[in-house]
């Protein structure tokens, strides 16, 4: 069986270059997301509960719930780490193409990678098609991506941080301000083939709806232009550019490159923002109806004991 969420929760890094540059982020979405770590600590800062035993009771509620199998929190949090370990790799073919194209005697490089546009699109593609799954699973529904586009007006927390990453450093910095326009573009001339030979599309193909190859891709373009809408915006109202973006993580992190492919490619290496929040969004939901759970048995309870003190006291006035 896989690692408790406990466990998951309570070994979140406080202090990592994944949490430094979320916290670079913060200008684009204010004072939305505090790095909570620590189960007990996530069950405190989900719910408001102080109470020890509740927080107890719920803790273990939650456990349970995510080491039944036949729930939806193991394999949702899953996807979210699969579709972000694949990004060293991602990173180091990204920078080895670029090498090829500044330096002509690694030149063959070219032929050994894919090209970074295009393996820049996937990847941000496949994020997107793994949110708008987690986010369905999580909330007791099969996929649906007008369920999901509309949801995306209501993220907070750890969720709406992982989009702003998400537009930002797979999107903005790798692709240019116009990586909407570009990804697009890289989308409407992507085969099945290219698809298949994507490592990450390998390892979670059998998540996405579709059925076949050429079903899933036109299931990844129709999520790509769903949500193509409420991205534009984002990046719009808050006036973002690559260049805005690179300074604040400047504030934060080592990224003395102002070259924006090679600044893309060290943060897919370095980074594992999907995994990290994904894991904070999985422990949300699951302490949510944990508690919620939790607290109905306490109401019944307490109903009971006071149907039996009722019953106490109309048997003493018989007497």
């Amino acid at each position: 069986m896989s690692q408790s969420i406990s466990k998951l929760v309570d070994n979140l890094p406080t202090n990592s270059m994944t949490v430094y540059m979320l916290r670079s982020l913060d200008f684009i979405v204010p004072g939305e997301w505090q790095n909570v770590v620590g189960f007990e600590n996530t069950i405190r800062a989900v719910t408001g509960i102080t109470d020890k035993h509740l927080i107890q009771d719920i803790g273990e509620r939650a456990i349970a719930l995510y080491n039944n199998p036949s729930e939806v929190y193991q394999q949702t949090l899953w996807l979210y780490q699969t579709v972000d370990r694949a990004d060293s790799a991602i990173g180091a073919a990204a920078l080895a193409n670029k090498i090829g194209e500044k330096i002509s005697f690694l030149g063959f490089l070219n032929q050994l990678t894919p090209k970074a546009d295009t393996v820049q699109t996937i990847d941000l593609c496949l994020k997107l098609v793994v949110e708008a799954i987690a986010f369905c699973r999580l909330h007791g529904m099969p996929t649906n991506i007008d369920a999901f586009r509309a949801s995306l007006a209501n993220y907070h927390n750890e969720s709406v941080i992982r989009m702003a990453a998400l537009i930002a450093v797979d999107g903005l910095i790798p692709l240019g301000p116009n990586f909407i326009l570009k990804a697009q573009s890289v989308l409407g001339q992507l085969n099945t083939a290219q698809l298949e030979g994507n490592p990450t599309f390998q390892n979670i193909s059998s998540a996405i709806p579709g059925g076949t190859t050429a079903g899933k891709l036109g299931f990844i373009n129709e999520n790509f232009a769903s949500v193509k809408g409420w991205m534009n915006n984002f990046v719009t109202s808050r006036n973002l550019t690559p260049e805005k973006i690179v300074v604040h993580l400047q504030q934060f992190m080592n990224v003395a490159d102002s070259k924006l492919d090679y600044v893309a490619a060290f943060l897919d290496m370095s980074t594992n923002y999907y995994e990290h929040t994904g894991t904070q969004t999985v422990a949300r939901n699951l302490i949510l109806r944990a508690a919620q759970e939790t607290k109905g048995k306490v109401k019944d309870k307490e109903k009971k004991k006071k149907d039996k003190d009722k019953d106490k006291d109309k048997k003493k006035r018989k007497d």
